[in-house]
């Protein structure tokens, strides 16, 4: 930590030295770079500008994150600017670059918060970086109307105030104050080998079904080839073909190859399919509907 601290200290440093650049000057940096590709003023431009990337990244430290990824994070914002700038359209550099740098330096707050993905949408990044100050301006007015807000009245107020649902406000809520855990902690300190991952259930199918489920295909496998043994090998054929393949053959296609007309390869499937249930009812009544 003392390394981070003398090193953000020596970019603060460098980037306070950096003179400030009048409005002609930075304009003339900004079409050098814009219509001739010159480097040398980007990197001008930049240095220049440094310290506005460094103040907006204190302005996050709050957050946790270590201070010289903020400002790397800072100064990513501040050269997309620089590259984007347009300096015909009458506004100071500083002005249009702060929104780039606090745009990168949001994006990477967000990203590491949480392990999970705490939102990306405008009023999810509205609500992360504002909800607690709007929250804490709401609970202070109605205490000086003698007001008491529960967590549901104060999500109501919240979610009319920054245009957004409750359940974005209460979602919002719930990441920001509570933190990441891992599933291997234990769930309490005296009970050892008890971790929170045992809560987690299974979504695999249980040993019961599995067998259960192995147990009645075989069955139904036993009566099937019990009940096509009844059929001629015609007969056996068509229903192969037509009910137990991925791709099942057309009446027309089955006539073609067999030399018959589809009308007969409808009454031999029907009919083989007559003589498979009289077998099922007979062996098997409890599927005697299984074919029909």
């Amino acid at each position: 930590m003392a390394l981070d601290g003398t090193h953000e200290r020596q970019i603060a440093r460098r980037a306070m030295g950096t003179a400030m650049l009048t409005a002609e000057a930075e304009h003339e940096l900004a079409v050098a770079w814009r219509d001739r590709g010159d480097e040398d003023a980007l990197h001008q431009l930049v240095n220049a500008y440094l310290r506005l990337a460094v103040s907006v990244a204190r302005k996050f430290r709050r957050y946790g994150a270590p201070m010289n990824d903020l400002i790397q994070e800072a100064s990513v914002g501040l050269m997309k600017a620089a590259e984007r700038f347009d300096p015909d359209r009458g506004v100071r550099f500083s002005t249009y670059a702060v929104w780039w740098i606090k745009a990168s330096v949001q994006d990477y707050v967000m990203r590491n918060w949480s392990m999970v993905r705490t939102g990306s949408t405008s009023a999810q990044k509205a609500l992360f970086f504002n909800l607690r100050r709007v929250q804490a301006r709401l609970q202070r007015e109605a205490e000086q109307q003698g007001q008491e807000l529960n967590a549901a009245e104060l999500s109501t107020l919240v979610a009319h105030e920054m245009g957004v649902s409750e359940r974005d406000v209460e979602v919002m809520t719930g990441r920001l104050t509570g933190s990441d855990l891992s599933l291997n902690a234990p769930q309490k300190a005296d009970e050892e080998g008890r971790e929170w991952v045992d809560l987690l259930e299974d979504p695999a199918d249980s040993a019961e079904a599995v067998v259960t489920a192995r147990r009645d295909t075989d069955t139904l496998r036993s009566w099937l080839v019990e009940a096509m043994g009844a059929l001629t090998p015609r007969e056996a054929s068509i229903v192969t073909q037509r009910r137990l393949t991925a791709t099942p053959r057309t009446l027309e296609s089955l006539g073609d190859e067999m030399g018959l007309s589809k009308e007969r390869i409808r009454q031999l499937e029907a009919q083989a399919f007559t003589k498979m249930r009289k077998t099922l009812e007979r062996d098997a009544p409890e599927v005697q509907n299984f074919f029909a």
